[in-house]
């Protein structure tokens, strides 16, 4: 089969499109030929650069959520079928993992793509109860990025902040991928949302595509003073962050009411923010990180997609997996809304390096 290679940690020319031994897949295992799998920061650029804290042995395939459709079966294997399309759950079971509190297992996270070779190849192997049939009336490519995004909204939102019907949501980056998914899963449990974006036309974006209640632009508005205004001096009772951008998070947490929520899945703008500690104790306020999400948030995400009320976040553009280099670029230099994805099936024919 045709793969793209991480030979070695640098720039995005090192990533080399390449022939390998297709696997075969063992008990309990499903072979799966990739349609798409996504190209993102974390677990992509970061990882490409040699910057992420977890190192697979190289040389490496990565590809953190592809979907496709089933090519083989392993011994064992009664839940799927050959043909099922299906996407893939990206935690993997650990010695410690306790089913049903997958995104809490004591050991450091199992993570395809990372701890296995993933979906920037024609084929993979997964464990069987790693991969979620994906509804009739979604195409791959929005399966990608609904099963990226949605089930870890889906978990930051109700297993972490144990948001309520009624309460006030406030989303950063509320046009990325998870934060429109963070929108629409705070829809689904009935809370009242607040999208928070960079530029007039992503909030809204984020109003008229994704069904915010009300929108903000913390680039030319004071963020905290808006919120205020919206919810009658009551502040976000939840407020998504996933960016990390210092002054953004100053804003977010400044916005959050008495006894408030602040949930965070990523620092794509940095590691490092400020806290201002009278604040956190005085509000009763808590600040809760939680990457992953478990394998019923998944099969929530799909089940809620399935009658078509969900809307997939915004796909930027679909590369042809030999052109992986490209698309990575694209991802570093950012400047767009939406997500990047790789396309196997379009690079079939393509001769390798």
């Amino acid at each position: 089969m045709k793969a793209i290679i991480l030979p070695e940690y640098g720039a995005p020319d090192v990533l080399r499109f390449e022939e390998v031994e297709t696997p075969v897949p063992k008990q309990g295992e499903v072979l799966i030929k990739v349609h798409n799998v996504s190209v993102g920061t974390t677990l992509d650029i970061i990882l490409r650069q040699g910057n992420y804290p977890m190192k697979p042995p190289l040389p490496h395939v990565m590809g953190t959520d592809p979907v496709g459709e089933i090519a083989g079966l392993g011994e064992d294997v009664t839940n799927h079928k050959i043909g099922d399309r299906v996407g893939v759950h990206y935690l993997m079971y650990g010695k410690n993992s306790v089913q049903g509190e997958e995104a809490d297992d004591p050991d450091f996270y199992r993570v395809v793509g990372i701890h296995c070779w993933g979906g920037y190849a024609e084929y993979l192997t997964m464990p069987a109860n790693n991969v979620f049939k994906i509804p009739d009336k979604l195409s791959y490519p929005e399966a990608t990025v609904i099963l990226r995004h949605l089930p870890t909204a889906r978990h930051l939102l109700s297993s972490k902040a144990q948001l309520k019907e009624g309460e006030w949501v406030l989303v950063m980056g509320a046009t990325g991928g998870l934060g429109s998914c963070c929108i629409q899963a705070a829809k689904k449990i009935g809370a009242k949302v607040i999208a928070a974006a960079g530029a007039d036309d992503r909030v809204t974006m984020a109003i008229e595509t994704f069904g915010a209640d009300y929108g903000v632009n913390y680039r030319s508005q004071n963020l905290p003073e808006e919120v205020k205004k919206i919810t009658d001096g009551h502040g976000a009772d939840v407020v998504t962050d996933n960016i990390g951008d210092p002054d953004l998070w100053e804003a977010g947490m400044s916005s959050l009411a008495s006894m408030g929520r602040m949930v965070t899945a990523g620092a794509h703008a940095g590691n490092e923010v400020k806290i201002n500690l009278r604040s956190l104790y005085l509000g009763r306020q808590r600040i809760i990180g939680s990457p992953g999400c478990n394998f019923s948030d998944s099969e929530w995400a799909l089940q809620a997609a399935s009658d078509g009320t969900i809307v997939p976040p915004h796909i930027h553009k679909i590369f042809p997996l030999h052109e992986a280099s490209a698309a990575h670029e694209l991802v570093e230099k950012r400047g767009f809304a939406g997500k990047i994805l790789l396309d196997p099936i379009q690079s079939a024919d393509e001769p390798t390096n």
